[in-house]
């Protein structure tokens, strides 16, 4: 029994390895996420089984698990049924939230009996395993409260704030340090009340500007959290899948901040971002816009060789992707060679805009990143931005200003760009966007789904002969 649960469990190991390969492209993964879902089940049956096997399964243990199991299936089932793309990255940082959280009580929960005897790598884990999991729990439930509305997006502070938090830090790392020489669930449970003092107080000073960079430093934290619990209690697929989360949310945290061109240690600080789009007149304080109609708009993008739509917020805001995938659809059916633009930060959790189009059909080979879609806009005929903002400002190229340097999409090298927003109001970074004066852009203002499905129809009036 014990050889052939260690294959076993080797072999859910082995499904998590292969599946977060194949998530590496959009075309597998699907599969790769079914895969790792496979690999799960089998872990969680298996461990039931090792349970029982073992004698040390009650009957109340047996209700609480079935419960748990039952609720947290259905809601996992409703929640990926019914919440919209609009709602997927504050359900990303519920996620987040609940996977660090659980890991601290796995640990709490085995110490609960006492710490008399534990040698000092389990009481190491469980320091670092409740430190990582309440920071991570307080902090994703701020994050997801953030982008819900809920907590305003823009920076939080307070006078004090950061020494409060840096006293917090210490208060922790102390009760830590006390717990693992000592033991002691006083000192455990000063532990977790300054750890979940810190997720707060560190998450509220960033502002809505970073959230996607938060997200995924947020997710890897509750990869490392599992991880420890993994090593309190000696479960070998809890260590490895929380190793591979851990390290695939570091990874992805670092291609973001380079993305945004901002140091970890700045994101962390927060300041960056309102969080709250402002209306503006159509004179702006960099210049005048020119608006134009659908109509003027559909017969550019008619006539057009080459289009790149570039997706930001707004999109999803307006739940628009079938829109914008069909009108792409339809101009390469007028032979108009049309492919996406994707801002590594663009929308509100990392890959928003990947998992937006593809919930849309959109073929994955047109789905362009940053390196490979900026050379091809000098020989673009007109360029289609929906709904995003910050991360098409021309603004980036020069210093002084709160996108100094971040990469942007070169959208305004192209011949033509007709911009899809509801008004002139700013991004995350709180400024003005340059592209919007530019004598080559045109804003054609109103919803993203109510524009793109006026486009569509005017684009089949020219397709008959208009």
């Amino acid at each position: 029994m014990n050889t052939t649960t260690h294959l076993l469990y080797l072999g859910t190991a082995v499904c998590f390895v292969l599946g977060l390969h194949l998530m590496n492209s959009p075309a597998t993964a699907r599969r790769g996420n079914q895969l790792s879902a496979f690999g799960m089940a089998v872990a969680i049956a298996l461990t039931v089984v090792v349970l029982i096997d073992d004698g040390t399964m009650t009957l109340t243990a047996t209700v609480v698990l079935a419960i748990g199991v039952l609720v947290g299936s259905t809601a996992g089932l409703i929640a990926a049924r019914r919440v919209k793309m609009t709602a997927m990255p504050q359900l990303v940082s519920l996620f987040n939230a609940v996977g660090g959280g659980a890991a601290a009580l796995i640990a709490f929960g085995d110490a609960l009996p006492g710490s008399t005897g534990r040698p000092t790598s389990t009481t190491l884990a469980t320091f670092l395993d409740v430190l990582i999991g309440a920071v991570t729990f307080s902090g994703s439930l701020i994050a997801a409260g953030k982008l819900a509305g809920v907590v305003p997006g823009r920076p939080l502070t307070f006078a004090g704030g950061r020494l409060v938090n840096l006293l917090l830090g210490l208060t922790a790392l102390t009760a830590g340090v006390l717990y693992t020489a000592r033991g002691g669930l006083g000192a455990l449970g000063i532990l977790t009340g300054a750890a979940l003092a810190v997720g707060v107080l560190a998450t509220l000073p960033i502002g809505g500007a970073d959230m996607p960079v938060v997200i995924s430093l947020l997710n890897a934290c509750t990869g490392t959290a599992v991880a420890m619990a993994g090593f309190v209690i000696g479960s070998t697929p809890l260590i490895i899948a929380g190793a591979l989360v851990g390290a695939a949310g570091g990874i992805l945290t670092k291609l973001m901040a380079v993305a945004m061109n901002r140091s970890l240690l700045n994101i962390v600080a927060g300041g960056f971002g309102t969080g709250d789009e402002q209306a503006v007149s159509a004179t702006t304080a960099i210049g005048s816009v020119r608006a134009v109609t659908a109509d003027d708009a559909a017969l550019q993008l008619a006539y057009a060789r080459k289009v790149v739509v570039v997706p930001g917020y707004g999109l999803a805001a307006a739940q628009a992707q079938h829109e914008v995938v069909e009108l792409a659809q339809a101009l390469a059916e007028r032979g108009v060679d049309v492919s996406y633009g994707i801002h590594p930060v663009a929308g509100r959790m990392p890959g928003h805009m990947n998992v937006l189009l593809a919930e849309a059909n959109a073929p994955y080979p047109l789905l362009k990143d940053l390196d490979e879609i900026n050379p091809q806009f000098a020989a673009t005929d007109v360029v289609l931005v929906v709904g995003a903002n910050d991360v098409t400002n021309p603004a980036a190229r020069r210093p002084g200003n709160a996108v100094s340097g971040m990469p942007i999409l070169d959208v305004d090298k192209a011949r033509s760009v007709i911009v899809v927003k509801r008004s002139l109001g700013h991004g995350y970074a709180g400024i003005d966007n340059e592209l919007y004066t530019n004598p080559r852009t045109a804003m054609l203002f109103g919803d993203a789904k109510v524009v793109l499905t006026a486009l569509i129809t005017e684009l089949q009036a020219y397709a008959v002969g208009r």
